[in-house]
């Protein structure tokens, strides 16, 4: 089977909009490949470090809420 990373990535970005907290971290319970391209796409802030949360970039911020209501309101 054949993934769409992208897919992977939109879905990972809205799960984090489904734990912020102080209004642009999020817990990074997702898995660091994902992450990473997160960051490469300019998303979040980088992902490397002790801290549990990440911080989205304004963009990232708004693109997780737009996808959030995409993926999982009805």
């Amino acid at each position: 089977m054949e993934i769409d990373e992208d897919k992977i990535d939109e879905a990972a970005l809205a799960l984090m909009y489904l734990t912020l907290h102080d209004h642009f971290r999020a817990w990074k319970q997702i898995d660091w490949e994902v992450t990473n391209r997160l960051h490469e796409k300019g998303l979040i802030c980088d992902p490397v470090g002790k801290a549990k949360s990440v911080v989205l970039t304004d963009e990232g911020l708004k693109k997780s809420e737009e996808l959030f209501r995409k993926l999982f309101s009805k």
